[in-house]
């Protein structure tokens, strides 16, 4: 997981836009505090994602004591855990190719064993995660 810098401007009418003074064009806006927080972890996904090679721009996020928000701003930090944005945001499949023994692959097939199914489930287990 990173830590981002993020500038919070608290608005006139209420709410709050959120900047990002490491990843120019990330900008959200929520209607409170939290709303803001939570819009800022998702376009910072958004904003990391490179659709083209299928992972995340590994941009150096500025220490927190580093940047200087402008007036009325001030800094939060804004988590970003790849693996949480994935799971909330990514239906997408990819294929993976295995190998097992011939005689596993026909015991499996007897029982009509579903193999992505089971894959699924075992890495799922393997890595203790729902």
């Amino acid at each position: 997981m990173k830590i981002y810098p993020a500038f919070f401007l608290p608005e006139e009418n209420g709410g709050f836009t959120v900047s990002f003074p490491d990843i120019p064009g990330a900008v959200t806006w929520g209607a409170t505090f939290e709303e803001a927080y939570n819009y800022a972890q998702e376009v910072l996904g958004f904003a990391l994602e490179n659709e083209e090679t299928g992972r995340f721009d590994d941009v150096t996020a500025s220490e927190l004591a580093a940047v200087r928000p402008e007036e009325g701003e001030f800094v939060v930090a804004v988590p970003f855990d790849e693996i949480e944005y994935l799971k909330r945001y990514s239906t997408k499949s990819v294929r993976k190719n295995l190998t097992i023994p011939r005689w596993l692959n026909a015991l499996a097939e007897k029982e009509n064993i579903n193999f992505s199914r089971t894959l699924r489930e075992a890495l799922k287990a393997k890595l203790h995660v729902v």
